[in-house]
């Protein structure tokens, strides 16, 4: 089960440089139900998403690069590419469990820069306080997902 907040950003955090990040390339085979093939850095799966907005179902399965290559040809609509950073929460009062953010630097097919926060519960979720520098949440908006933005583009808010 994946439990996720998703928000735009109103400021950047400092020294981004400093923190992890992966090269996310990805498309979709199907947006209804969403079935989506990713290549992070160098690891390819195939992904399975139910219905929902914070929680669904979530399956991966691990993909050759060969594989990859061969489905991402058939996807439909357009190959989000993007910068994810994760850049861990401070555990102090707000937030205490120890939560990531990752932070998306998306470039195709357009520019956002977008967070999404994962949680252990739907109550953990609700109770989030997110740092200041997050703007709107827009976790139940659907121009905000991935598999929505690869059939009709990326509003920016960079």
């Amino acid at each position: 089960m994946e439990i996720e907040r998703k928000f735009l950003i109103k400021e950047m955090p400092a020294h981004l440089e400093q923190y992890p990040f992966h090269r996310i390339e990805q498309g979709y085979l199907c947006t209804n139900p969403v079935v989506r093939v990713r290549r992070e850095d160098d690891t390819c799966y195939l992904t399975y998403k139910g219905k929902g907005k914070m929680c669904r179902e979530e399956y991966n399965l691990p993909l050759t690069q060969e594989a990859y290559d061969h489905l991402i040809q058939k996807t439909d609509g357009y190959r989000i590419q993007k910068t994810r950073y994760r850049i861990p929460l401070d555990t102090a009062d707000k937030n205490p469990s120890g939560l990531t953010i990752e932070l998306d630097l998306f470039t195709a097919p357009g520019s956002l820069v977008m967070a999404e926060v994962e949680f252990a519960s739907e109550e953990q979720a609700a109770a989030f306080t997110p740092p200041d520098w997050f703007g709107e949440d827009v976790t139940f908006q659907k121009a905000y997902h991935n598999s929505h933005m690869s059939r009709f583009g990326i509003q920016g808010n960079s």
